[in-house]
């Protein structure tokens, strides 16, 4: 009897590990049927500067890199740095958390929670002055990660758009050279979108809005497309995103200023707010939209079945 016990109690436990890894499942509609996200509980430490191309030996500085963080805290740090790891001979320096959790949610310079957004299902923020995405589900953030948006010359729009085609691999109407994997669009006629792409530290696209692989991944099974009426026609919107701010090109990124500023990376959950303020109508009348949408479509499934 006892055996038994324990095999249930045992079985119920992998039954919830199993359901927690899979987080939220989406829905046509917008809406996500999810556990309960866990507020994030941001970083409260320090930071120190680690260099790199400034360092007498830059190989030696790496070795040392790569000798003291695991695989895992690297990936951590270099995402805080907005860097992938075939950059990091670039850096003169990097940013580094006295404390390296494995967990890049702690230090996330967004806030953990907008009560603006609680009947908003799903909403990107990008920040081009952080050059930063996060993700938020009723309110709730429930991912981020850095970006690299568009150079001075060639710079990323801003404002609110709306999620409409995907595709796993799409050839750039720039550069014909260019795959751009995991591309999701988000400006139709100017081919705005974000998609896997070098990440560099600072921002270095023509316009769209580059991510790490798993981010990519990631943003592409979670956000929705557009719903369209034969080819052109949009019977309603996709995944709100929202772009805002500006990036100053005479100054380093401010999350190179966490040594001497903890606040550097900071994004008030007021500016937050101020930047959502004049498109929240416009976002709720689409999510609705998409709902009758969504609801119509399963009515007229059941029908023909």
């Amino acid at each position: 009897m006892t055996k038994y016990i324990h095999l249930i109690v045992l079985c119920a436990i992998m039954f919830t590990q199993a359901a927690c890894n899979r987080g939220a499942k989406n829905n046509n509609d917008g809406s996500t049927d999810s556990l309960a996200h866990k507020e994030i509980e941001p970083f409260e430490g320090g930071y120190d500067s680690l260099l790199i191309k400034g360092a007498a030996d830059p190989d030696s500085a790496l070795a040392e890199f790569e000798k003291r963080y695991s695989e895992e805290q690297r990936q951590v740090i270099l995402a805080l740095n907005r860097i992938d790891r075939y950059h990091i001979k670039q850096a003169d320096m990097l940013v580094v958390p006295d404390s390296v959790w494995t967990d890049l949610s702690v230090y996330s310079p967004f806030p953990p929670r907008l009560k603006e957004l609680q009947e908003i299902h799903k909403i990107i923020f990008f920040s081009y002055p952080y050059q930063a995405f996060a993700v938020y589900e009723n309110g709730l953030q429930v991912r981020w990660g850095p970006t690299s948006m568009g150079t001075q010359k060639d710079s990323t729009p801003v404002g609110l758009f709306f999620a409409n085609w995907k595709a796993e691999e799409h050839i750039s109407t720039v550069d014909d050279e260019w795959l751009l994997k995991w591309n999701f669009n988000i400006e139709n006629e100017k081919g705005v979108g974000w998609h896997l792409y070098a990440m560099p530290g600072y921002p270095a696209s023509h316009s769209c809005l580059r991510l790490l692989e798993n981010d990519a991944r990631w943003l592409y099974d979670w956000a929705d497309m557009w719903v369209l009426e034969g080819e052109h026609d949009v019977k309603a919107q996709g995944t709100p995103v929202i772009v805002f701010g500006s990036y100053d090109f005479s100054q380093k990124g401010p999350w190179l200023n966490l040594p001497d500023d903890p606040d550097a990376n900071t994004i008030s959950e007021a500016d937050l707010k101020r930047e959502l303020e004049s498109h929240l109508q416009k976002i709720q009348e689409e999510q609705e939209r998409r709902r009758h949408v969504i609801q119509g479509e399963k009515r007229d499934s059941t029908v023909a079945k």
